[in-house]
């Protein structure tokens, strides 16, 4: 038998004790503390407040502003830095916690486990499939989950940081770069960034309907249990 059978199996006979011992009510997990609920509600409130000054920003338009320009830009340069606070301390918070753990994928059998989710995401769960890998205690996130977070949150976020922060002290700025002013590559790599994040914060949203019931994964990162 292979390691990714026997991993796909002991999750599965997991699973099958706690639906026996939990009966119709499910299996409830407690996996969020309060402080990575804490941070996720305030970091949302945080980067939709700058999508949407973000938005007035790019788009700016006098006959037709989401936000007035003079005032998005001071809320948005607000939301930036406590942005930026914010994400210090996850990082920090992660590390000291062990939490960051919980963003790195498990072997064995990585790509076999993420082909095999995004399956289920794609078409099994419109079939009434299981989950194929519910969340456990040691592991909050099936794979694919674990590198999509893992990418957002060390990769995406600290260049969304960085060139932010340039913006706002661009006395910093390179007078030059790739033969262009030197704002310019990062006001790409900034926009790309803020794109990424107000993709994956649709695609997230909708994922999350497809807990128990639709409130269900909504209620976990309000009360910090998980239900399957």
């Amino acid at each position: 038998m292979t390691d990714e059978r026997r991993h796909d199996d002991r999750r599965h006979q997991e699973r099958r004790i706690g639906d026996r011992r939990s009966g119709s009510e499910g299996v409830r997990i407690y996996i969020l503390p309060g402080w990575v609920r804490a941070w996720h509600w305030t970091n949302a409130i945080l980067i939709l407040t700058m999508i949407v000054t973000g938005f007035s920003l790019h788009y700016a338009d006098a006959k037709i502003p989401v936000v007035e320009f003079s005032l998005a830009v001071r809320i948005h340069n607000t939301a930036g830095v406590l942005l930026v606070a914010l994400w210090s301390f996850f990082v920090i918070a992660n590390a000291v916690t062990g939490n960051w753990w919980q963003f790195v994928p498990k072997p064995p059998g990585i790509l076999e486990r993420c082909i095999k989710q995004t399956r289920y995401y794609m078409w099994g769960v419109f079939k009434g499939e299981h989950e194929p890998y519910p969340v456990t205690p040691e592991e909050n996130f099936n794979a694919l989950q674990a590198i999509t977070y893992w990418f957002m949150i060390y990769i995406v976020m600290p260049l969304l940081v960085l060139t932010g922060l340039i913006f706002l002290y661009p006395q910093y700025a390179p007078k030059e770069m790739f033969g262009v002013d030197g704002l310019f590559p990062i006001a790409v790599v900034h926009y790309v960034c803020a794109t990424i994040v107000a993709t994956f914060i649709v695609a997230h949203v909708y994922l999350c309907t497809f807990g128990k019931k639709i409130s269900t994964t909504f209620k976990t990162m309000i009360t910090g249990w998980h239900e399957h």
